[in-house]
Formats: C-alpha cells, sequence, structure tokens
C-alpha cells in the first residue's frame, strides 16, 4: 500500500490501567486526585484525550467504584486545562478460572456483571469518549480470561450509542475489527468509527510491523484509528501509526519506562512522543480539533 502519513496527530494518554503496574513505579497514579492531576499534567504536555481507569486509593487495585470515576473526571472538568475525556468500559468482564483440572468454581479475581452495570460509570459521567473491547481473548495471566461476547457487545454499544458518547473500538487482534465493523453494519455503532489498535499484548496481535499492518489494513477507510505498543515498544509503534495514517496512544498503562532504567510519568511520555511526531513533519492538534474531527460533544455529568 502506498505511504499515508498522517500530517494532524492527537495523542491519547492512557494515565492508568487495570494491570498490576501500581507496584512497580511510583508514579502509577492510584487515588482520584492523583489520576486526575496526571491526566492534566499529560493534557499540558500535549495530550488531547486522556483515556482513564481507576484504582483504589490505598491498594492501588483495579476498580469501578461510580464514586472514584466520579472525583476523577470532575477533577478533569474543572482543570484550566482543556482535554478530551475517555473513560474505560472495559472492567466487569474478567473470568479466572481455576486449575485446569478443575476450571470451576471461578478463581479470585473474576468480575463479570451486567452490560449495565459495565457502563453505570458512562451513563452517570458522561465522557466524549468511552471503551468498548470488541472481543474476547486470553490475557496474559494462565487462566484469565477476558470476556466479551457477542450478547454483551450488542448490549454496551447501544447503551453507549444511546448516551451519545463515542465508543473507541478497542481491537486487540484481526477477529476483534471483523466484528466490530459488523456491529456498525448492525446499527449498533455509527460510522465512521473510532478504533484502537492494541499492539502486544499477549495474547492478541504481537507488535511486529507485518502483524501491525494487516490491522491497519483491516481499518476501513474512513474510520479513525490510533494505536499503541506495550513496553519498550511504544514509541515506535507511535511512529508506526503516524506513518501508516494512523494517531497515537502512549501512557503508564501501556509501558512505566521512559528509557532504560529510567521510570517515566505520563507527562514525560506525552513528551517524547510529542519530539517524535514533530520531527516526523506531523503537527499535534488539540482537544477542539479532536472533537470537530470525530463528532464529540462537550458535556456536563449528571447532577
Amino acid at each position: 500500500m502506498p505511504l499515508a502519513m498522517n500530517r494532524d496527530v492527537f495523542i491519547t494518554c492512557a494515565v492508568t490501567g487495570s494491570g498490576g503496574s501500581q507496584d512497580r513505579s511510583p508514579h502509577v497514579p492510584r487515588s482520584p486526585k492523583q489520576i486526575a492531576d496526571s491526566a492534566i499534567d499529560a493534557a499540558k504536555a500535549g495530550a488531547a484525550v486522556v483515556h482513564c481507569h481507576v484504582r483504589d486509593p490505598e491498594s492501588g487495585t483495579p476498580s469501578r467504584d461510580l464514586t472514584y470515576y466520579r472525583e476523577v473526571t470532575d477533577r478533569i472538568r474543572d482543570a484550566e486545562v482543556d482535554v478530551v475525556l475517555n473513560l474505560t468500559a472495559g472492567m466487569g468482564g474478567d473470568i479466572v478460572f481455576g486449575s485446569p483440572e478443575q476450571p470451576f468454581p471461578t478463581a479470585a479475581g473474576t468480575d463479570m456483571v451486567g452490560a449495565t452495570e459495565r457502563v453505570a460509570h458512562i451513563a452517570e459521567c458522561l465522557p466524549e469518549i468511552c471503551t468498548l473491547d470488541c472481543g474476547t481473548m486470553n490475557f496474559a495471566e494462565a487462566d484469565y480470561v477476558m470476556t466479551n461476547t457477542p450478547g454483551m457487545l450488542t448490549a454496551m454499544g447501544t447503551m453507549m450509542t444511546e448516551l451519545g458518547v463515542k465508543p473507541e473500538i478497542e481491537a486487540f487482534d484481526t477477529g476483534h475489527l471483523w466484528y466490530a465493523k459488523q456491529l456498525v453494519k448492525d446499527g449498533v455503532l455509527e460510522s465512521p468509527a473510532l478504533v484502537q489498535l492494541c499492539m502486544g499484548v499477549p495474547w492478541g496481535a504481537p507488535d511486529d510491523l507485518n502483524t501491525f499492518m494487516a490491522m491497519v489494513n483491516n481499518v476501513p477507510d474512513d474510520w479513525t484509528f490510533s494505536a499503541f505498543g506495550l513496553g519498550r515498544n511504544q514509541m515506535a509503534i507511535a511512529a508506526a501509526s503516524v506513518l501508516a495514517g494512523g494517531n497515537v496512544r502512549v501512557g503508564l498503562e501501556d509501558n512505566l519506562w521512559l528509557d532504560k532504567g529510567v521510570l517515566a510519568t505520563n507527562a514525560q511520555l506525552v513528551e517524547r512522543s510529542v519530539t517524535i511526531i514533530e520531527n516526523m513533519g506531523a503537527r499535534i492538534i488539540g482537544p477542539q480539533d479532536v472533537r470537530d474531527k470525530l463528532g464529540l460533544t462537550k458535556r456536563a455529568p449528571k447532577a
């Protein structure tokens, strides 16, 4: 395919994820205030979009607590810097099976709830974007399965569309893109869609360039895509995404390191990606440009 570099790039910062990174770096934010402050710093550094999970402030473990989401979103909205708010809706689809000989009952860490509960914080906070993990997969750990059935995705996607929140399709493999296109065909999601290509997450799509371009080539021409890579390949995938016509995601959800032996902050990762993108000859666009591009409406949350 001909080179079609993106000249107007937006950066998403994935501020803190749901993985067990809280004890591996002091820079991984835990409390709602820490998460919001880190998101605001990332926006000041050049991120047009901030993607947020929440954690228990004491343990740092992932949470679905509505009050934490509301505090994070209120703090970000009250800040002096403008940024597009993107909340995860990936929580609540976790199954951790027992041993290979006795998979049931499921083990600690299982968190399976219904579609309405998985989207409750989205309905409460009304972010401009929320994620929709568009498939089920074996996810890194031995007996953990990230579970998103077609029925669950149809229900959640319908709720997001009716709320007026733009789903960001998270595609961890080519089959996830295939089903995302079906959701658009079925009228569950609106077209043109927004998709995040998730590279290097065991055991989804590996982060080699051949697989990456296979993912890119399966994104419809009128859709908008971003991409991220885990760990040391975060910046390499950022550059590849721009070259392939896409946008960029960086942040501590995906990578803890700035350089070998140097732990990063979210702002530093955004600053590094800004340097790479601008040195490639592209322009960093801001939050209002992203709203105009994606048809987003900034709204107040429920009172």
